[in-house]
């Protein structure tokens, strides 16, 4: 299908998984949908910072910026750096396949 998209995701453990998610889908259902350690608590609607990561620096300049809520969500987040995302403001695309993630400290369930 054209619209299946790869997702490299690092694990806490540092474990590598390559998963697959649909344009359209957050990358935190993509993740949370494949059985990976994340927390998600408020299920994608920027209200908390459990599905915090971190985006490959190669990666940065083709996501949308951040919104004013998703920063200020990142306030509650740990280990917050230059790359943190909040993963459920990240929508995948065509132009995002083969995007690569780690699970940041707070994401664990």
């Amino acid at each position: 299908m054209d619209d299946i998209r790869k997702l490299i995701v690092t694990d806490m453990a540092g474990a590598r998984h390559e998963v697959e998610g649909l344009d359209g889908w957050r990358v935190m259902e993509i993740i949370r949908d494949q059985g990976l350690p994340i927390k998600a608590e408020c299920g994608g609607a920027c209200a908390c910072a459990t599905c915090h990561v971190y985006v490959a620096d190669a990666w940065l300049s083709a996501l949308v910026p951040p919104t004013d809520e998703e920063l200020e969500r990142l306030d509650d987040a740990f280990s917050v750096t230059g790359n943190s995302r909040l993963s459920c403001q990240i929508l995948m695309r065509a132009e995002l396949d083969g995007l690569e993630v780690t699970l940041a400290p707070g994401s664990e369930p």
